[in-house]
């Protein structure tokens, strides 16, 4: 895909105006020991301006709030990109190359947008509707042109994430995880800020003018969890930000008290 391209794409987000919006009901059938932090997770959703929806998964099922609400991706599909690079019959039984690591190490670990473009565009028509197909993902569309411009679900995140390490080739597999884990600074708010102490931590963020998300999974041993927390119509990044920590705050806490 063309940079400037992208880039008018992502420009040509609007902002929401804010409105004060109840998200739906959590699920009824949230996993075990889940259903504390879902409930309060939507209790504080309901507070913040713009609309919030989100999903935790584990083995045992999902469950949250407006799980299959469509959002713009934003960078959030940067992490489907880099699977499905990391899994082209090119590149998934041999060594990475410089030039391969010079695309996907900036475009996840800093969000590159102009390097996304370019594995975008390497990848070709059709790739990530192959790796949403591959991991059963039900509402994914995208753009061949846009990356940026993919729809996208709390529900259909979560389910990404909780198979994101095994989608990746065996090879690859400590490297792709290792740059979702090492994000850089600047970028580590909402999950990274509310993820409990002990478990390894993998995230993907995508924010616009429009939109602020961020979806992650969470690895303890044997144990795994992910969860997506999509957002659109804040009045600012900022508040954005504090909404994401905050949801993902009550939405994990059940971690803290050692009830999963």
């Amino acid at each position: 895909m063309k940079p400037a391209l992208c880039a008018l794409a992502l420009a040509a987000a609007v902002v929401v105006p804010v409105v004060a919006v109840a998200p739906a009901p959590a699920t009824a059938a949230a996993p075990p020991g889940w259903r504390d932090g879902v409930d309060e997770a939507a209790a504080y959703a309901r507070t913040r301006a713009g609309t919030v929806a989100f999903a935790v998964r584990t083995q045992h099922g999902a469950a949250g709030v407006a799980l299959d609400r469509a959002y713009d991706s934003a960078s959030v599909t940067k992490a489907m990109l880099l699977a499905a690079y990391l899994r082209q019959p090119s590149v998934r039984s041999r060594a990475l190359r410089p030039s391969d690591r010079n695309l996907l190490t900036p475009m996840i670990r800093w969000s590159s947008n102009k390097d996304a473009s370019r594995v975008n565009h390497l990848l070709g028509p059709g790739a990530l509707e192959r790796l949403a197909d591959r991991a059963g993902m039900t509402a994914f569309s995208t753009l061949p042109e846009c990356w940026s411009c993919s729809r996208i679900t709390a529900r259909d995140q979560s389910r990404l994430f909780l198979a994101l390490d095994r989608l990746l080739p065996r090879r690859h597999r400590a490297y792709g995880m290792g740059l979702l884990e090492r994000v850089v600074p600047r970028q580590r708010w909402g999950v990274a800020l509310a993820a409990p102490k002990g478990w390894r931590l993998y995230f993907k963020g995508g924010w616009t003018r429009s939109v602020d998300h961020q979806v992650a999974l969470l690895v303890r041993g044997r144990r795994r969890v992910a969860v997506a927390v999509l957002t659109s119509g804040s009045p600012s990044h900022a508040y954005a930000i504090e909404t994401l920590r905050g949801v993902f705050g009550r939405l994990l806490a059940p971690l803290r008290r050692g009830r999963r």
